[in-house]
């Protein structure tokens, strides 16, 4: 592992990963063929690629969801390959949030039973868990909405309950699966922005996308093509989700206005 300028230690250590999925008797498919990576405290990573082109082993590799085939994985300095499944598993619960395109809620229980599960999981008070939750969706945007159900809920409010959700036992790495793919491009805004003020706030990020758009969102862009790793280079004109909504609300202030001053004109 090499410490960056600054000297600190990767996130995320990987040297000539690999990963080749055999099918039946004589297929085999090489998802990932010799991926080498750093990702350091604080970066926000966008993962990029066409379908086919890796990103999705990937991300589960980084998830811990799967092993290599052959390769190092270093998670929080630790290697992955000399974990054991109960030691892989805490890490999952304690130190990577996940958040899924489909946001994955329990459709009867409330935002507030949706972000307690994982510290269900963990083994915490009840006390300790209401008060973590509470404060995660307070942070997200939703201290109004703690009783409502998702049914109940907007999609990018339903996205928001899964981010607080994965944020609720403290991670060092949030990995956000197409966060924003079941969502319209107002909605995508919302999301990205809170993402962004998390990633302000300190906490690493690595975000898979199709979409070259919300890529710009990210300080940095990895592209994927045939498993292997095409381009790294940091974002240049980075895209800022605040001013975007702000002018969304502006927007809206302005078409409001129009509309009534038409009514009011109108005989």
């Amino acid at each position: 592992m090499r410490p960056n300028a600054s000297g600190s230690i990767p996130v995320i250590s990987i040297r000539d990963l690999s990963k080749t999925y055999v099918i039946g008797k004589k297929t085999r498919v090489d998802a990932l063929r010799g991926v080498s990576l750093d990702v350091y405290p604080g970066e926000f990573v966008a993962i990029m690629g066409p379908s086919g082109s890796g990103k999705s082993t990937f991300m589960n590799l980084l998830g811990c969801l799967d092993r290599p085939t052959s390769g190092q994985y270093w998670l929080a300095g630790k290697l992955v390959s000399k974990l054991s499944s109960d030691e892989l598993a805490s890490i999952r619960n304690r130190l990577i949030g996940f958040v899924f395109q489909g946001f994955n809620l329990l459709g009867r229980a409330t935002a507030m039973s949706n972000v307690e599960l994982p510290m269900v999981y963990a083994g915490l008070p009840k006390r300790e868990r209401e008060s973590r939750a509470r404060k995660v969706l307070t942070l997200v945007g939703l201290g109004g909405r703690l009783h409502h159900k998702p049914p109940e809920l907007s999609g990018g409010q339903q996205q928001r309950v899964a981010v607080a959700r994965a944020l609720v036992n403290g991670p060092s790495l949030l990995l956000a699966d197409e966060p924003t793919g079941n969502l319209d491009s107002r909605t995508s805004v919302e999301i990205m922005g809170v993402l962004q003020a998390l990633n302000d706030q300190g906490l690493t990020i690595v975000l898979v996308t199709h979409d070259s758009k919300i890529a710009e969102y990210a300080r940095r862009q990895v592209a994927f093509l045939d498993g292997r790793i095409v381009r790294d280079e940091p974002v240049v004109a980075r895209r800022s989700a605040q001013d975007e909504w702000a002018a969304l609300i502006e927007a809206d202030a302005i078409e409001s206005q129009r509309q009534t001053q038409v009514k009011e004109e109108t005989p």
